[in-house]
Parts: C-alpha cells; sequence; structure tokens
C-alpha cells in the first residue's frame, strides 16, 4: 500500500503533528514501508497454529518473595514539601 502526500498529510493533521516540506518524501516513504510490511504479515496463513495462553506454559518462572524491604518515611519526605494535610502533598487547584 503505496500511501500519497495527501495521505501522511491529514494523518500528521489529525496526530496533531508538524511535518515539514523537507520531511514529507521520508514520512511517505518510511509509512508507506510500514503498511507493506503489515500486509506482508497479515498475508501469512496462521489459522493452523494454535494460539499461547502464556509464553511460559511449560516452564516455572522465578519470582522474588513479596515481603517489605523498606521502613515507612512518609513523614520524613513531607518535611520539604511547602503544604502537607493528613499525609497528604496540597497542590494548588489549576482547574476552575
Amino acid at each position: 500500500m503505496d500511501l500519497t502526500r495527501d495521505t501522511v498529510e491529514s494523518i500528521a493533521l489529525l496526530a496533531r503533528l508538524a511535518v515539514t516540506a523537507e520531511e514529507m518524501p521520508i514520512y511517505v516513504d518510511s509509512l508507506s514501508k510500514i503498511l507493506n510490511f503489515v500486509a506482508q504479515l497479515e498475508a501469512v496463513a496462521t489459522s493452523a497454529v494454535e494460539p499461547m495462553a502464556h509464553p511460559l506454559a511449560d516452564q516455572v518462572q522465578r519470582l522474588r518473595p513479596d515481603v517489605v524491604t523498606e521502613s515507612n518515611e512518609r513523614s520524613k519526605y513531607q518535611q520539604c514539601a511547602p503544604r502537607v494535610d493528613a499525609g497528604l502533598y496540597l497542590v494548588p487547584k489549576v482547574i476552575d
């Protein structure tokens, strides 16, 4: 699928991207190559491939024990905060 300059300009507008006239041919070419590659992937027959429920189905993943390793030092960290109330940082209202 080869994209046109107009199509890429529309995509850039929708994505709020500023693409210069010098960059436009690069974007047209790169995006066309990406879409052509996706089309190749879609052409592969995958109906006989069994989906994996988990990539480590027959293996065991080693996990560390879920234990607390640090103490709560919230009051120490909040000493330098301009405003704190009940353990929460108070910030200025930014939305009316």
